[in-house]
């Protein structure tokens, strides 16, 4: 009790909480910068496992009310209002494979970044943070001969999951991607 009188403002007492838990996770530092590893937001769409960098999702949120968009693909599944900012809402899965995901308890949206404001993709299950080393690199060929093999130029091999890099940025540049209306 007597260290919890010697903080005497909130930053202080913030910073001895941050202190205090980053001596509990030993090694941190050393396994975010580690040579030759890759992390990324893992998740299922369909059949495939993938996994997209960290630097391309924006946030991760379960599935809001939505509101029709008129005239546009099926596979734009509306808007919906996130803290007041009306976000796209694609359904991923239908995207790439012309097949509608079926919203579960497990059903995510991604929010990534593209150039005129952010979008939501629908995901069918979200696994979290996954790391791969290089060690674990595999050929995608898996992807190839689909509509995935644009999207997908790395896989990995984890037990006995192949994990493919999915990149949400050149999805967002993909002219079919950005042009939603029939």
């Amino acid at each position: 009790m007597a260290g919890a009188q010697l903080l005497n403002n909130p930053f202080e007492v913030l910073a001895d909480y941050e202190r205090r838990s980053l001596a509990h996770v030993a090694g941190l530092p050393e396994q975010i910068d580690a040579p030759g590893m890759w992390r990324g937001v893992a998740y299922r769409i369909g059949d495939h496992r993938l996994a997209s960098d960290f630097g391309e999702i924006v946030e991760i949120i379960t599935c809001p009310p939505l509101t029709l968009v008129p005239g546009s693909q099926s596979w734009l599944l509306g808007v919906a209002n996130i803290r007041g900012n009306l976000l796209p809402v694609v359904d991923l899965k239908q995207f790439l494979e012309g097949e509608r995901t079926v919203v579960h308890e497990n059903t995510r949206m991604l929010v990534i970044r593209q150039s005129g404001g952010d979008v939501a993709v629908l995901i069918d299950e979200l696994y979290g943070q996954r790391n791969f080393h290089d060690e674990q690199a595999e050929d995608s060929d898996r992807f190839d001969a689909s509509r995935y093999e644009h999207f997908v130029k790395k896989s990995y091999r984890l037990g006995d999951a192949l994990w493919g890099v999915f990149s949400m940025s050149v999805l967002t540049r993909t002219p079919e991607f950005r042009q939603a209306s029939v």
